[in-house]
Formats: structure tokens, C-alpha cells, sequence
């Protein structure tokens, strides 16, 4: 799964797979933004919060539980204030709240980094009639994003982070027949079809957004030990121990990518892209189809209706 190859631009900018999200936002000053974050709660979430703090913005931070979400923002807050917004993605009608929550706050938003997620659940569950990476990962954000965007600036930036997982998304793509999973079911393909939805919402999105100055983005962070790992067991620990040092990266690198593009000058001109290591990269065959970005925009449209009735 995290040994897919990609093919990448020209190197458009001195950060690398080195790089952290602290090298990312030196000398920047992002007094007066506002960034949205989900998943503030622990690993790259948490770093790309703390270091957007550091730099003098507004942090409106999600997790599920709003305790700890007070506690993980008070620990990274910095002279731009931070607001706490508890935040299920699996409850559509919960994820509305936030979303009005965060609303009537009234504050433009500068950027959503849509970072939470769940991966390679060892079982499959099926909760609102679809499997729940799918839910949690692809229409929980859709339904975030979407509702946030009357708040968006007129230059704001949607980044969603995806995986080099989503190569393990069948290689025709997402069957929107089978999104609980009735015909088969295996943990990473499960989870890469999610991070392939990321990828297609991303630039569904983007091809709305046009050239009018906002931009909607993907990326893959890198391969980070953190607690979104904890469904791996065994064969997590087996790819860990393959990759090495060398081949892993610490949390501060692994939220660099997510942080340039959303509040880095380099980013602004990402509308559309999927990044890794950040770079330009070009995303599976599977994420460069054009067909499958309106079929997947009606059909998350059309549950996200239904669920929220």
C-alpha cells in the first residue's frame, strides 16, 4: 500500500520530504487568518495546529470529543485565540452542528485542512447504510467543506488529506453500488477507496472554484507512526520495519505538506493538485478520472441529503 511510485513536477520550491511544517510557515506571519482544522486532537492535526498558532493565526479547531479538543488547542494556542468545536464526522447531523457553530462565529474562514480520519478498520462496519471509512473520511468532510463555504475567502483553500493509499482503491475506481461494502470487504482497500474520494472531492471542487482565486487541494503527508496507525497491528508494524528511518517521517514532517498548502504563498497556486512531499505529484489513474468527479459529487450530494433530513 505505501509503496506506490509518482511521478513529480520539477521541483517548484526548496521544501522536500525533509522539510517539517515548522520550516513551512517560517517568516510567515499569519496574523488575522482563520484556519479550520479537523483532527486537532493528536499527531499531524495537532502540529499543523500548533505551528499556524505559533505564526499568529486564528485556530478553529474539530475532534470528536470536545474536551479533549479544549485541551489540545489550550496547549498549542498563541496570540491569535483558538476555538474548540466538537465534531463526529460519522454523525451527519453532528457535523452540521459544527458547521453552524462555526458559522456563527461570523469569521472568514482562510483555510479548511481537512486532516481527521480513520483507516484500515480490521472489521467491517456499516453505519447509516455505508462503510465507515467512507462515511467518516469522504462524506463527513464533504458535508464540513460544503457547509463552510459561504465563509470561505474570496482566497481560501480547502486541503484534503488524502493518502498514497488511494492507489489501493480498485483500480476502476469507486463502486457507488457498494459503498457498505456488501460485496467484499478488506481494510486497506476499504480506506484507500475513502482516500481516492478525498482525491475526486478535492477536484470536483477545484473545477468549481475555477480561477476566481480559491483553491482545493489533496495530499499525501507521508508514512507517520501515529494514532491513526492503530488498526494496522501486525502489518503496519511489518511496512514500519521495511520503510526504516529513512522511509519514515516524524510528525513535524509528516504535517508539512498540509500546512504549505494551506497557508504557504506557494500554495495559492495548487487549485486542483495532489501533493507529496511538498511537491506537485501526479495522483493514480483512478484520481485523474474526470467522469468519476461528477458521479461521486451527485452521490454524496444525494446521501448527504438523506442523512441529514
Amino acid at each position: 500500500m505505501f509503496c506506490a511510485k509518482y511521478s513529480y513536477a520539477a521541483p517548484m520550491n526548496t521544501f522536500s520530504h525533509t522539510s517539517s511544517a515548522a520550516d513551512v510557515v517560517a517568516g510567515l506571519d499569519l496574523g488575522g487568518r482563520t484556519i479550520v482544522i479537523t483532527g486537532v486532537t493528536s499527531g499531524i492535526g495537532t502540529e499543523t495546529a500548533r505551528v499556524c498558532a505559533a505564526a499568529g493565526a486564528h485556530i478553529v479547531g474539530t475532534g470528536r470529543d470536545h474536551d479533549a479538543t479544549v485541551a489540545a488547542l489550550n496547549d498549542v494556542a498563541g496570540a491569535g485565540g483558538v476555538t474548540a468545536v466538537a465534531c463526529e464526522l460519522s454523525e451527519p447531523k453532528r457535523v452540521r452542528a459544527a458547521v453552524d457553530q462555526i458559522k456563527a462565529a461570523g469569521r472568514v474562514v482562510d483555510a479548511i485542512v481537512a486532516n481527521a480520519g480513520i483507516m484500515a478498520l480490521p472489521t467491517l462496519t456499516v453505519k447509516h447504510g455505508l462503510e465507515l471509512q467512507f462515511l467518516t473520511n469522504h462524506l463527513g468532510h464533504f458535508i464540513f467543506v460544503k457547509g463552510l463555504l459561504d465563509q470561505l475567502a474570496t482566497t481560501g483553500r480547502v486541503v484534503m488529506v488524502s493518502s498514497m493509499a488511494h492507489t489501493s482503491a480498485p483500480a476502476d475506481g469507486i463502486n457507488l453500488q457498494n459503498l457498505d461494502c456488501h460485496e467484499g470487504y478488506t481494510p486497506f482497500r476499504a480506506y484507500g477507496v475513502s482516500k481516492l474520494a478525498n482525491v475526486l472531492f478535492a477536484r470536483s471542487l477545484a473545477k468549481r472554484f475555477g480561477d476566481g482565486g480559491r483553491v482545493a487541494c489533496s495530499l499525501h503527508p507521508g508514512v507517520i507512526r501515529t494514532n491513526l496507525t492503530r488498526h494496522m497491528g501486525d502489518r503496519g508494524e511489518g511496512i514500519f520495519a521495511r520503510l526504516g528511518d529513512a522511509g519514515m517521517k516524524s510528525i513535524g514532517q509528516g504535517a508539512a505538506t498540509q500546512t504549505l498548502l494551506a497557508v504557504h504563498p506557494l500554495g495559492a497556486s495548487a487549485n486542483g493538485q495532489y501533493w507529496s512531499d511538498c511537491q506537485p505529484a501526479t495522483p493514480s489513474p483512478a484520481a485523474q478520472n474526470d467522469a468519476a468527479l461528477e458521479l461521486l459529487w451527485a452521490k454524496s450530494e444525494a446521501l448527504a441529503a438523506s442523512l441529514l433530513e
